[in-house]
This record gives C-alpha cells, structure tokens and sequence, in this order.
C-alpha cells in the first residue's frame, strides 16, 4: 500500500475483498484477461458507430446501425467497469496515485461527456436517414474525437503498469 493515498482507497485495498482478489490464483488474471476482452468488444463496436459518422459505411442506414453498435459498446463498457474495479480494488491505494491512471480517469470522463453531445445533439439529426445520407454537421468531429480519446484512454490503461 501507499501511504499518500486517500484512506478510502487504503481500505479498499485492504479489505477482504481485495485480499481475496490479491491471495486468488485466478481471479486477478482473469480479471485481466476480461478486461482485455472487454476493451476489445468496445472498441470493435466503437469503430463501427465513429466509421459511420465519421461518413464512412455510407451504404448502411445510420440510424438502425448505430442503436445495435451502442449495446455492444455499452456492454463492452460495463464488462470493462466490472474488470477494471476488481484490478483496481486489489491494488487501489497504489493506482490512485498513479499520474497515468488519473489521465486515463480523466480521459474516459471526457469520452463519456462526448457520448452525451453526440447522443443529445447528433443522434436525433440521424436516426431516421436513409442510406448514402451525407451526416449532419458535428457528426465527423463527434467521431474523431471519440476514436482519439478511447484509443488514449487504451494506451493509458497499458501503460499504468510501467508508472
């Protein structure tokens, strides 16, 4: 544990959860590798909605395209919160002060902001256009700037381990 970090985390950390997390032969790996899984399904249906937007995939309707990529991007989400809070919880204290991790808390806060404008201001201008639609304004800048934060957000998580 370290000792500059929040006592919340430092009993995160030291509950028995994490022990058991820690003490597991398979938990923690497990945890990793369905993080990974996880990370893959996301970003393979984040693709998919910043392709479209961005333009591209033309020849597919944008609106029924995009609400069957959004599950599998918020599953994939929700797999990685799952994930990600049982590889935080065994070794909070540590993470927290990790400047790496505070980026990468930061950058995925910022990707979330992005899926609100684009869901509030580009999806209602969308959902009922027909194939090889030109994309209302916004709609590329809104992609760009997901598939750079996310794929920020995934160089981050892989780099935790080295700072």
């Amino acid at each position: 544990m370290t000792e500059g970090a929040p006592a919340i985390f430092m009993a995160m950390e030291a509950s028995a959860i994490g022990a058991a997390i820690r003490q597991s032969r398979w938990l923690y790996m497990s945890a990793n590798i369905g993080h990974i899984v996880a990370l893959m399904f996301f970003a393979g249906a984040i693709a998919v909605m910043d392709v479209r937007l961005a333009g591209g995939l033309a020849a597919t309707a944008p609106g029924p395209l995009l609400r069957r990529a959004r599950r599998f991007a918020i599953a994939g989400f929700l797999g990685l919160v799952l994930t990600g809070g049982i590889l935080f919880t065994a070794e909070a204290s540590h993470v927290v002060l990790n400047r790496v991790f505070q980026i990468k808390a930061a950058l995925i806060a910022l990707g979330l902001l992005n899926v609100v404008w684009v869901e509030a201001i580009i999806m209602p201008k969308i959902a009922a256009l027909p194939p090889l639609s030109p994309m209302p304004a916004g709609a590329r800048q809104g992609a760009l700037a997901s598939i750079a934060i996310w794929f920020a957000v995934a160089i981050c998580g892989r780099a935790i381990a080295y700072f």
